[in-house]
C-alpha cells in the first residue's frame, strides 16, 4: 500500500496549482478497497480503508481535526469508482500537504503568504481600458475597505506593473490576521496561491468572501480578456481544475472554523 500512496499522491510543497499539474501526469490505480470510513484517531479523526489506516506520502496517518472534515475526506475516497483518480480528490491532496508540509513548518508557510501582501493582486490596477478599470474597482475596492475596517490595514494602490512599497503598518496589521493553526493556515496558503492575493485569501478566511466570490475576484482581468477575445477552452479546463482546489480549501475553513 505504501507504493500506491506514493504514486497517487506526490509529496511536495503546498502549491495547489502544481498539485493539479502533477496529478494529471500520475498513472491511475485500480480502487483497492471496499469502503472508507472515519474512526477516532490519536490526534483527531482518522480515515480508514476497510479498517486500515490511510497514510500520507510522508507515512503519517491521514487525520482531520473535526469529524465533519474527516467525513468529507472519506467521501472523496468512497466517490472513486474503478480507478483512484487524485484529480477528483482535491481535499485529500490538500490534507496531505497540510499534514506533511504545514504542521512542521507553519512559520515558513506564513512567510510565503506575507510575500503576497507586499504586491497583492488587488493593489495593482489597470490604466486602461475603462471597462476593466471599473470591474477592478467594483470587485476589489470593497476588499480594501474591509481590510481597513476589520484588519486595520490601509494599503496603497498602484497603476500598471510599477512596484509600490506598502506601509509597514498595513503589512503588520494584515500579517496579524494569518492564523497559526496548521489546517486553517494551509487552507489560506492554498487560496492565496490559487488567487494570487493574500487579501482575497484573508477575506475568505474571515467569511467575507464565499469561494465563488473569491474566485471571481481573482479572475477579473482574465474574465475581461475572455469577454473581449473569446474563451480559451484549454485555459478554462485548467481553471476549472484549480477551482476544485479552491473549493477544497474553502471546505476546510467551513468545516474547521476558528475556535
Amino acid at each position: 500500500m505504501r507504493d500506491i500512496f506514493e504514486e497517487i499522491f506526490v509529496q511536495g510543497p503546498i502549491d495547489p496549482v502544481e498539485s493539479v499539474r502533477r496529478s494529471g501526469r500520475s498513472p491511475l490505480r485500480q480502487r483497492f478497497y471496499k469502503r472508507a470510513h472515519v474512526d477516532q484517531g490519536d490526534n483527531g479523526f482518522a480515515i480508514r480503508l476497510d479498517g486500515r489506516a490511510v497514510r500520507t506520502p510522508a507515512r503519517r496517518i491521514l487525520e482531520a481535526p473535526t469529524r465533519a472534515l474527516a467525513e468529507a475526506l472519506a467521501a472523496e475516497w468512497n466517490a472513486q469508482v474503478e480507478l483512484v483518480d487524485p484529480r477528483d480528490m482535491p481535499l485529500t491532496r490538500l490534507a496531505n500537504s497540510i499534514i506533511d508540509g504545514v504542521i512542521d513548518a507553519p512559520a515558513a508557510v506564513a512567510a510565503e503568504i506575507e510575500k503576497y501582501l507586499a504586491s497583492d493582486l488587488v493593489l495593482y490596477r489597470a490604466q486602461s481600458p475603462q471597462g476593466l478599470i471599473e470591474r477592478q474597482v467594483q470587485a476589489w475596492d470593497p476588499l480594501l475597505e474591509w481590510a481597513r475596517e476589520r484588519l486595520g490595514a490601509s494599503f496603497v494602490l498602484a497603476e500598471g506593473v510599477r512596484f509600490v512599497a506598502q506601509p509597514a503598518s498595513a503589512l503588520a496589521a494584515a500579517r496579524a490576521a494569518i492564523p497559526s493553526d496548521p489546517w486553517r493556515l494551509g487552507a489560506l496558503s492554498a487560496i492565496t496561491t490559487l488567487t494570487g492575493s493574500a487579501l482575497i485569501g484573508l477575506a475568505a478566511l474571515a467569511g467575507r468572501l464565499a469561494a465563488e466570490e473569491a474566485w471571481a475576484a481573482a479572475h477579473v482581468d482574465e474574465d475581461w480578456n475572455m469577454d473581449f477575445w473569446g474563451r480559451d477552452e484549454l485555459a478554462f479546463e485548467r481553471r476549472a481544475a484549480q477551482f476544485a482546489e479552491m473549493k477544497a480549501a474553502a471546505m476546510v475553513l467551513d468545516l474547521y472554523p476558528a475556535g
